[in-house]
């Protein structure tokens, strides 16, 4: 719903870095709330704390690049791409040997893959190659940051780590503004619902994202979340008037049965 409802504010005049910067404000002002509510600490140990800053770092990156293929390609299309990354996740996991891979997940990584292999096939002459790139990598930096984010949470609040990166995400793109050309706000009210909306979802997602690994793991986390190109679909048509082609559809439909799957596989863990 994030990813959909960005457009809004991007019809309105906000450019990428604008919808990347503030969407991690929200997410601080929460973590804050809640940890100071529930009586938890808001500072980790310090090697924690650092490495969850520096996830924030990649945080920032691969957002900046989701946003900005988001701003070039309908959002049905950049989700797709994006979703190369529970594969991604699952392989750097397996390649870290902190967790096998069960052949329930192997299965859903394939045919997930094929599904988004099919969709983004249909019409790929019309499509950005700058945008799919940016996706596609944008994908790869949200599995290191799964795959290394349940190190990190391991043992520890989940919350306190997705406090250090979104702090870490909001430091570096406050960095970047120089260099990057500046912001451009939403100049209408319609725009700026529209931000303001996309960062409620945000918020919430991102909250829950890196709970969820640190109780069923990356892997898990990440292969469940497959369900997302079909929300983002179905409100790209409502919100943004955007449609896919029926094979693209189809493929779509492919990624779901993939999540499926998934569930047929145990989890393993927060690793």
């Amino acid at each position: 719903m994030s990813n959909a409802t960005i457009g809004v504010a991007y019809a309105a005049g906000a450019n990428p870095l604008a919808a990347a910067i503030t969407r991690f404000v929200l997410p601080i002002i929460l973590l804050l709330v809640v940890l100071k509510y529930t009586g938890r600490p808001v500072i980790m140990p310090r090697r924690d704390g650092v490495a969850a800053f520096l996830l924030g770092v990649m945080t920032a990156a691969y957002s900046t690049s989701l946003l900005t293929a988001l701003s070039m390609l309908p959002v049905g299309i950049v989700i797709l791409v994006f979703y190369l990354y529970p594969i991604f996740t699952a392989l750097i996991v397996a390649a870290m040997r902190w967790a096998p891979l069960s052949p329930w997940t192997v299965g859903a990584a394939v045919i997930a893959f094929a599904g988004l292999t099919l969709a983004l096939g249909v019409r790929m002459q019309d499509y950005s190659a700058l945008g799919v790139a940016l996706a596609a990598s944008a994908g790869f930096g949200l599995a290191v940051v799964s795959a290394l984010s349940g190190r990190v949470i391991a043992g520890g609040d989940a919350r306190q780590a997705t406090l250090y990166m979104a702090v870490g995400a909001l430091v570096t793109l406050g960095i970047s503004i120089p260099f990057t050309g500046g912001l451009n706000l939403p100049d209408t009210t319609h725009g700026w619902i529209g931000m303001a909306v996309a960062h409620l979802f945000y918020a919430g997602a991102m909250i829950g994202y890196f709970i969820a690994i640190s109780r069923i793991g990356s892997t898990i986390t990440t292969i469940f979340s497959n369900i997302e190109p079909i929300i983002a679909i179905v409100a790209a048509f409502f919100i943004l008037g955007q449609e896919l082609a029926p094979l693209q559809l189809l493929g779509a439909a492919i990624v779901v049965g993939a999540l499926f799957l998934a569930m047929r596989a145990k989890p393993m863990g927060a690793h």
